[in-house]
């Protein structure tokens, strides 16, 4: 008898073990990011931020490369919160008012992506979604490849003005810093390689770009690009309000491809950085093979993108998701 009441007893406790375990690990799952987020609540928010993107795209072209260069800008800042998008304001300091934020533009356009989610699931996609899946859906229109993304982000709370300038590589440093930057979130060598194929369709400004004309051509330059820049850059000293500049690529500007890779090795990248690609040890194996092999390029990018897009993002209760990008909700939503 004192046998059977055991065995009632250890049965009683695996299973209430194996519940409390079940509900942790389903507790800790739906605070995580999922593929399919918001398919019970907004059903179509990914395909209205598909519809967005393609609508801003058939009319503001350049929008597809803000909302790559977005989704970098806020993931690499403490992670993919949204808080790249907040206005100064209550004496909170933008991160758009970085000089490494210098450039980046279009951002009323995400709020058009908003509001069309608003429309129709008021406060239940984050803006922090929306930079995700739109540089996703960007990509695409850039020619590049469509990748699988999970969502259930939320929206930060703060700004991180103060960790901008530390935590975003600038023009002027070293590949090893950035390869090592990289890496403190989880993305290797060849990753960082491919995420720098974005140059692909980008643009420099003149004033990120001239320190290498003037007042002698950087001699590891080509030649004939260095006179093709010097007529796109024609002073030392730039009016930054003039938004002189030059792409990057001149061949595709506006396809994201392996074209960027085949101009470094000619010496025809604009910034230090992308020249430095081509005569470090480490990095040149993954530019010759990204040069001669688009679909290793697409297949290298995607998985950079997605390591990125994953990066310490707020889930579950942490954050919340704003109804206006550019501010913390207040206290009456």
């Amino acid at each position: 008898m004192a046998s059977y009441k055991y065995k009632q007893q250890s049965l009683v406790s695996s299973f209430t073990i194996t519940l409390f375990l079940w509900l942790l690990q389903f507790q800790v799952g739906t605070s995580e990011l999922q593929q399919n987020y918001y398919s019970q609540r907004c059903p179509n928010a990914e395909e209205i931020i598909k519809q967005e993107v393609t609508n801003l795209y058939n009319e503001h072209g350049n929008t597809a490369v803000s909302w790559i260069r977005n989704l970098f800008h806020d993931c690499i800042v403490e992670g993919c919160d949204a808080s790249l998008l907040l206005e100064a304001a209550d004496g909170m300091e933008s991160e758009k008012a970085s000089d490494r934020s210098f450039g980046m533009r279009n951002f009323k356009y995400v709020n058009t992506i908003k509001q069309a989610l608003e429309k129709e699931c008021p406060l239940t996609v984050s803006c922090a979604d929306v930079i995700t899946l739109s540089a996703r859906d960007g990509i695409v229109m850039l020619g590049g490849p469509w990748m699988e993304m999970k969502t259930g982000r939320k929206d930060s709370k703060e700004s991180h003005a103060s960790l901008v300038d530390e935590s975003i590589p600038n023009h002027n440093e070293s590949i090893s810093l950035v390869l090592s930057r990289f890496q403190s979130i989880g993305i290797d060598v060849e990753g960082t390689v491919a995420l720098l194929g974005a140059h692909s369709v980008g643009r420099v400004h003149c004033v990120n770009l001239v320190h290498r004309l003037y007042p002698t051509v950087d001699p590891t330059l080509n030649p004939d690009h260095a006179a093709y820049l010097k007529r796109r850059c024609p002073t030392l000293n730039p009016d930054p309000k003039a938004v002189l500049y030059s792409r990057s690529d001149l061949e595709t500007p506006m396809i994201l491809d392996n074209m960027y890779y085949k101009n470094v090795l000619n010496h025809k990248g604009l910034l230090i950085i992308d020249e430095q690609l081509s005569s470090d040890a480490e990095t040149l194996p993954f530019v010759e093979k990204m040069a001669s092999d688009n679909g290793y390029f697409y297949e290298q990018f995607s998985r950079a993108v997605v390591l990125l897009s994953e990066n310490n993002p707020l889930t579950g209760d942490q954050g919340e998701v704003r109804k206006d990008c550019g501010y913390v909700n207040t206290s009456e939503y």
